[in-house]
């Protein structure tokens, strides 16, 4: 997977980046191509940033790759998060009211092959290694730290391993990094992030106007409050006790610019809450779902059939794979496309990369994202409540790694330094036709 090669090859290469996107993004670009300036510019600034926003180029690099040897018929179709890189992982609060650290972000999940997950894992710490300076030596022992951790969690869940032998990253049992990102959200309020977002007048709360708030006309309030009545229906019952609490105080319409959700439209919308007291209002969004990039390389007539739109794939998979997931988590459609419906929570909080710099550090936290990663694979089989994957994911995983421990590791471990070095290669090719004005609509 050599990035070196010819002016020609680099030209290839180009072009085929250029279909890449256009595949992905055509429709949405051409409908708001200056959000795609602003997400084609974050994407710019870093390999790294290039490699976040282009799930798209890497599963259709995967097709084209060896499948390796720990796929079969049950671990090449489990949940998946599809887009599992190393700064997908923050702090959340459960339904059952506890701070947890563990994977965010379910729009591109989907179900295939779980080593899908962990090679996207693996060429995203190779990248942040490189942007540290670290050794391709020092690269390769993280990845292995990852690997492992993987491994023997996996192990354990599929020997049936107890919730207190296996407990999730919470306040009393994170440490290092993933600690302070749940201090950091702990240290949040719902009072502000309403704050930062509405204003009270006469006596009531209210989104403030401008900061990237956009007024609805009367037809578009309408037809929103009508799909936020469709969602309702998808709640999970816990979250049905008072009917207040849904009570609708505001709607603003907002456009997405940032790297994953560019040009497709949503809305913000001011409940009640679970309390009269304007400082228990809650925000929700209502977000267009997208097309998850690696359901374009599944052939699998079952699992491309399960769905009936993208937002409810997308809640589906948030529900199998996060254990106890945000109690506002549903679906909708919204001018016949299907629509997330989840809170802006003031208790989200990513993992801060920028200043985890010592090697040893950096190793135990790729090792709690091992652990973290599958523990999530985990949750998503027939215990979820889904009927898509009707086994145990865990031990179907445990089965295929057999008693090859060093196996899955050094094969992680070359796929992160060959891809890694192709990303980084793809990404000055992707600069240059962007800065040319190679990139069609922009």
């Amino acid at each position: 997977m050599s990035s070196q090669g010819s002016q020609g090859s680099r030209e290839e290469r180009g072009e085929e980046i250029l279909g890449v996107l256009d595949t992905a993004f055509g429709q949405l670009l051409e409908a708001d191509p200056a959000a795609f300036r602003v997400k084609f510019r974050k994407m710019a600034a870093s390999a790294f940033a290039f490699y976040r926003g282009t799930a798209c180029l890497f599963y259709h690099d995967m097709e084209s790759l060896d499948a390796g040897p720990f796929l079969d018929e049950r671990t090449s179709r489990v949940w998946i998060h599809g887009d599992l890189h190393a700064e997908n992982f923050g702090s959340y609060m459960d339904a059952n009211g506890r701070l947890i650290f563990n994977v965010n972000d379910f729009d591109e999940a989907y179900v295939g092959p779980f080593t899908w997950d962990l090679k996207r894992f693996a060429a995203s710490v190779a990248l942040i290694g490189y942007t540290k300076a670290l050794s391709d030596e020092v690269i390769g022992e993280l990845v292995r730290a990852y690997a492992d951790a993987y491994r023997e969690r996996i192990g354990a869940l599929a020997g049936g391993a107890k919730d207190d032998e296996v407990p999730p990253f919470t306040l009393d049992t994170a440490r290092g990094p993933l600690l302070d990102a749940l201090r950091d959200a702990r240290a949040r309020t719902r009072f502000g992030l309403l704050e930062s977002m509405t204003e009270i007048r006469d006596y009531e709360r209210r989104f403030t106007p401008g900061g990237g708030a956009i007024p609805l006309d009367a037809a578009v309030r309408e037809k929103v409050l009508a799909a936020f009545e469709g969602y309702l229906a998808t709640l999970p019952p816990s979250n049905r006790t008072r009917p207040d609490a849904q009570r609708v105080k505001d709607v603003v319409g907002r456009r997405g610019i940032g790297i994953g959700s560019a040009g497709l439209p949503s809305y913000n919308i001011l409940l009640e809450g679970n309390s009269d007291a304007l400082e228990n209002d809650v925000v929700i969004y209502l977000k267009q779902a997208q097309i998850p990039a690696v359901s374009r390389h599944i052939t699998d007539e079952r699992v491309r059939g399960y769905f009936q739109h993208e937002g409810q794939r997308t809640v589906i998979s948030q529900r199998a794979l996060q254990a106890h997931a945000d109690p506002w988590l549903g679906w909708t459609e919204l001018d016949g496309a299907g629509q997330l419906v989840a809170e802006v929570s003031p208790y989200a909080v990513d993992l801060d990369w920028s200043d985890i710099d010592d090697p040893g550090e950096i190793r135990s936290v790729v090792a709690d994202l091992g652990r973290a990663t599958a523990t999530m694979h985990a949750a998503a089989d027939d215990e979820s409540g889904h009927s898509l994957v009707p086994f145990s994911t865990e031990r179907a995983i445990d089965a295929a790694i057999g008693g090859d421990v060093a196996g899955l590791g050094e094969a992680l471990v070359d796929f992160a330094h060959s891809y890694g070095t192709r990303a980084r290669a793809d990404h000055q090719i992707f600069v240059d036709l962007f800065r040319n004005g190679r990139i069609p609509g922009l």
